[in-house]
């Protein structure tokens, strides 16, 4: 369902070369600093002399191990391609693991599993790591649930419980939430409800029964100990973000950054372009949405189908049912931002009010959840279908289900994993110049511009020296005094104010020089500037 990603791993990225590539970087930085100087590990190498820089965008830290292995770019790229894999494949196993606790049989949840992966509309976010690195999310709450002995099927039965299970739970919470605030945070306050409304019922049931502890105290004290963690790793990683809100006032979202980014009801019916069954029939669809990759938000009509018939036949409670069908719209209407009845009583409360909400500017992210529910919802119907052929063949002679019937099982499965397959290009990656392979740090590369600014930033796991370039998910006005100060480099004016920043090197390709003023002055002489100039490849190196 991934290839090509691991047909080049070292020189290709899938969806495109730009995030990917920040990405890669984020990774190689974080395993690099926490060997090498862990105090140091918010404050990169890069949008250098700007502090806290490591939290200007999701960091994918909880990657970190995997980023200790290897180094420089190609390493880079072959670490991100591998964990690109493997987040699909957690993602497809957490959701199983969670259907599977809560009821539903091994095809079922299968169904659950792929469809939350490879759902259509995920194939549009598939430059954003940090939006396909979620099985953590049905992991945690099929762990969880495990350990508290409860499933949706089968309700709560005190024998089945274990701390263990529930220890392990709230471990990869908190390791899903290190990955990023982008869809960790409504998983956190997820979390905060459940925990709120499993506190109603403790005292409701305290009084009805006069029981003390419902689960016993093993895992209460677990509960106790595992929230704590949770909070304490989510307070952590918060703590950088919050430093450089203070440093950055202007970074902060608007109600009208949010609704640049709120996709309209027909985007729950269009599929994105990297669809293979339905890119190509919905061109005309994705040309009236005004931002279409955050817009393009269709789970799979197999699903709403088969959502759709759980409703009505499913091993799923008729109040579980309702339940799932009442998570689903609300979903829905809080993924359509300021698009449902303008966010009035869904988005804009959240944003006003719940901490951290403002920094998430793309609602249709949370289609995660909505695509989450209609997979349950899918499971409980195909777990059903399994069933009634399993009575079916009970009273056949001998009792082993036919061709036709073991296919009717496999179906749902076939049908949803067929409107998974992508066509999602995997570009080669621009070669680190050898310029960069050897310059010393503090440095700058011309020209600097965000796209261009995240390969500086995959080009500088060769050592991590300090760069001055940096892309994000906003620009520090000091970056751009760079770049408008350094549109006249070489000249005095240009050389005084880096020197000023401790910028040492400056690093000018020629290969990207067309159509800029560096096109003209990059062979002009430097001597009066008291710096100097040599050829590199296919660059200029000047040292100041």
């Amino acid at each position: 369902m991934t290839w090509p990603t691991l047909r080049y791993p070292r020189y290709t990225l899938p969806q495109d070369y730009w995030d990917p590539s920040l990405q890669a970087w984020q990774m190689a930085w974080s395993g690099h600093i926490l060997l090498a100087d862990p105090a140091r590990l918010w404050q990169s190498n890069t949008f250098f002399p700007e502090l806290w820089s490591f939290a200007f965008s999701d960091t994918l830290l909880g990657y970190a191990p995997a980023g200790m292995l290897g180094s420089g770019p190609e390493d880079a790229l072959l670490r991100y391609n591998i964990m690109f894999v493997l987040a699909h494949a957690l993602a497809t196993f957490g959701a199983y693991a969670l259907a599977r606790q809560l009821g539903a049989g091994r095809i079922g949840a299968a169904v659950a599993g792929v469809s939350y992966t490879y759902a259509p509309w995920l194939l549009a976010q598939a430059g954003h790591l940090h939006v396909l690195s979620n099985g953590g999310i049905p992991l945690a709450l099929a762990m969880l649930a495990r350990g508290h002995g409860w499933s949706l099927r089968h309700g709560y039965r005190p024998e089945l419980r274990h701390d263990g299970w529930v220890y392990a739970g709230w471990l990869v919470a908190a390791w899903q939430l290190s990955l990023g605030f982008g869809i960790g945070l409504p998983f956190a306050y997820f979390l905060g409800g459940a925990v709120l409304i499993a506190v109603v019922l403790f005292f409701a049931r305290r009084l009805r029964t006069g029981q003390a502890v419902p689960f016993g105290r093993r895992l209460l004290a677990a509960d106790v100990l595992g929230g704590v963690f949770f909070a304490g790793v989510g307070l952590l990683m918060a703590y950088p973000f919050f430093k450089v809100t203070e440093l950055h006032p202007y970074a902060e979202r608007t109600i009208g950054d949010i609704s640049i980014f709120s996709p309209p009801a027909s985007g729950f019916v269009t599929a994105p372009a990297e669809s293979r069954i339905w890119g190509g029939l919905h061109e005309g669809a994705r040309a009236a949405l005004p931002w279409h990759p955050e817009m393009t938000l269709l789970p799979g009509f197999v699903l709403y189908a088969l959502a759709a018939g759980g409703l009505f036949f499913s091993v799923w409670r008729l109040r579980h049912r309702l339940l799932l069908l009442a998570g689903v719209l609300l979903t829905m209407a809080f993924a359509m931002g300021t698009r449902f009845f303008d966010g009035t009583f869904t988005y804009v409360p959240l944003f006003d009010h719940v901490p951290g909400w403002s920094a998430l500017r793309t609602p249709g992210r949370l289609m995660l959840w909505t695509t989450l529910l209609l997979g349950l919802l899918a499971a409980g119907a195909v777990t059903a279908l399994t069933d009634r052929v399993r009575e079916l063949t009970a009273q056949r002679i001998p009792s082993w289900p036919g061709p036709w019937l073991r296919m009717a099982t496999l179906l749902p499965l076939l049908l949803v994993t067929v409107e998974g397959l992508n066509t999602t290009p995997h570009p080669v990656v621009p070669t680190q110049p050898a310029a960069l392979r050897s310059a010393e740090g503090p440095l700058l590369v011309l020209p600097s511009n965000q796209s261009l600014d995240q390969h500086v930033m995959l080009w500088s796991t060769s050592g991590f020296p300090d760069v001055v370039n940096g892309g994000s998910g906003f620009t520090p006005r000091q970056l751009d005094d760079v770049r408008r100060v350094s549109q006249s480099f070489p000249d005095q004016t240009s050389v005084d104010y880096l020197r000023t920043l401790g910028v040492r090197t400056v690093v000018l390709l020629r290969g990207q020089v067309a159509n800029t003023p560096w096109e003209i002055t990059i062979d002009a002489p430097v001597e009066s500037l008291g710096i100097s100039r040599q050829e590199v490849g296919d660059a200029v190196v000047y040292r100041l």
